[in-house]
């Protein structure tokens, strides 16, 4: 169970198929958050339709699906350039799109140490890219982003409580079971100390991965929200039969 410490909830949805966000207080700083039963979703990552352009939004990704499917809980999902292609390795349905990127850099993505979100059915895991890259597992698909929020239990040593970079951010752990993922975004300006503790304290996810800052987007049908702005690069998303009740179609 989630830990009950410095929280004070203002939002809250019935689950629905496997998924539930909530919108909490956390450290003095509001975050929400979309828990997802592995065992009772479909959890897949878009960037192209099949002609080849990049989806970008969740409207053009609830578009590309099959007939009779809607999309659930979604986010942007890892950086991506100026075209929107992604920075470091993605897969999709078993095909690599663009490889891994071990070596440090400029920007969020070469703070190292990165990592790898690996994503097969009804399973998923958050792996630190080196490691990764050493020993790569199947992954249905992939999408690789960083800095790691939480690297097997600890804060990533770069963190500072005082931080003074502020920026809304999105990410994603893994429970200690594996049998849930958490997306979570901040919905107020935090630093990576704060957030990062949001993941090990809060939801209490041994590794956790970052995924963007400034254009973090969520798609949460059962909250009502579906954020809006420019179109993004890759975008992780449930997927979930048209007939379920609180579909409510993305925008």
């Amino acid at each position: 169970m989630i830990r009950e410490v410095l929280l004070s909830t203002f939002l809250a949805a019935i689950p629905v198929a496997g998924q539930a966000c909530e919108t909490v207080e956390f450290d003095n700083a509001p975050f929400t958050f979309c828990e997802i039963d592995l065992s009772e979703t479909e959890l897949r990552l878009f960037l192209r339709d099949r002609q080849g352009a990049i989806l970008g939004t969740f409207a053009r990704v609830e578009a590309a699906l099959g007939e009779g499917e809607r999309l659930g809980v979604a986010m942007n999902a890892g950086m991506f350039h100026e075209d929107r292609s992604p920075v470091g390795l993605y897969i999709e349905d078993g095909e690599q799109e663009m490889r891994i990127v071990t070596s440090d850099g400029p920007g969020n993505f070469g703070l190292l140490p990165n990592g790898v979100l690996c994503l097969n059915d009804h399973e998923a895991d958050v792996i630190e890219s080196r490691r990764f890259a050493e020993n790569p597992p199947e992954c249905q698909y992939a999408t690789q982003s960083g800095p790691m929020l939480v690297i097997d239990g600890d804060l990533h040593p770069r963190f500072l409580a005082s931080g003074t970079s502020l920026n809304i951010r999105n990410g994603v752990g893994i429970s200690a079971d594996g049998e849930r993922l958490f997306l979570a975004i901040s919905d107020e300006p935090v630093n990576f100390h704060h957030f990062g503790r949001f993941f090990r304290d809060y939801l209490e996810t041994p590794n956790a991965l970052y995924f963007d800052g400034r254009v973090s987007r969520l798609h949460a049908p059962g909250i009502g929200r579906s954020d809006l702005g420019f179109p993004v690069g890759p975008i992780i998303g449930v997927v979930m039969d048209d007939t379920v009740d609180g579909a409510e179609p993305a925008e």
